[in-house]
């Protein structure tokens, strides 16, 4: 082997010892760990929603009242029930008050009451004056719808005004013959007459210390509105009571 040639096995031989060395010389091999990658913090917000508008409140019921002349169909209608000749006013005499009244139900009704021309202003105001304190009725119908029958109306506690009756056990006119008078939650304020009740369903009803808002008592706001009128109260009268029961002479 000559010269030249020894040399070159000599560096060949020292390049693999030198690259032997770098791919394993006692080193720790890198380890390629994946990057873990950091969760990103998201708020959750409720969905969002329409936001909705307060109901609007509905309009108060505000009172009504209209006095008409009688018509030719009501006319009929009472002729022979709650009217009839000899009585001592006549149809022409007499109008179809029409007010608002609130319910035993807590609504706002429309009731009818016929009643005599001169007092329909008066109890126009009476009534309003009772819707305005919101005390209760039960119903509000002429009496002719129970056939002109005081004891039925009375037992379906309807307040009502005229009807052509005379005072029970007498042969005087009663001011309902008039369209002067009205009685009011009659089965709640009965009328009493020593040990007669009337209507005698309502006898429980004697008791004045027990509580309805239907029930009427002295200086109350059906007292007051009455009295405002000029129209006394049967419930402070000294020989019987008549609870129901207001009219334009107190009779």
């Amino acid at each position: 082997m000559n010269r030249a040639t020894a040399a070159m096995l000599l560096t060949g031989l020292a390049a693999t010892l030198i690259a032997t060395g770098c791919a394993g010389g006692g080193s720790t091999p890198a380890t390629n760990a994946t990057p873990q990658s950091t969760p990103t913090a998201t708020t959750s917000s409720p969905p969002a929603t329409a936001s909705s508008a307060p109901s609007p409140t509905p309009p108060a019921a505000a009172f009504r009242s209209s006095a008409a002349t009688l018509s030719s169909s009501m006319r009929a209608r009472m002729t022979g029930v709650s009217w009839h000749p000899g009585c001592p006013v006549s149809l022409d005499q007499l109008r179809l008050l029409r007010v608002s009244y609130w319910g035993l139900d807590g609504a706002a009704h429309q009731g009818e009451l016929v009643v005599n021309s001169s007092a329909a202003p008066a109890l126009s105001r009476a009534f309003g004056q009772l819707f305005a304190a919101r005390f209760p009725i039960r119903q509000m119908r002429v009496v002719d719808d129970f056939g002109g029958d005081d004891e039925r109306s009375m037992l379906a506690d309807n307040t009502s005004a005229f009807n052509c009756r005379q005072v029970p056990g007498s042969a005087v006119w009663s001011q309902h013959a008039y369209g002067l008078a009205v009685d009011i939650n009659p089965f709640e304020n009965p009328e009493v007459r020593g040990d007669a009740v009337d209507p005698p369903a309502a006898a429980a009803w004697v008791d004045r210390t027990r509580t309805s808002p239907a029930m009427i008592s002295h200086g109350d706001a059906v007292w007051q509105a009455f009295g405002e009128i000029g129209w006394p109260w049967g419930g402070d009268w000294r020989s019987l009571k008549d609870y129901q029961h207001f009219s334009a002479n107190g009779l």
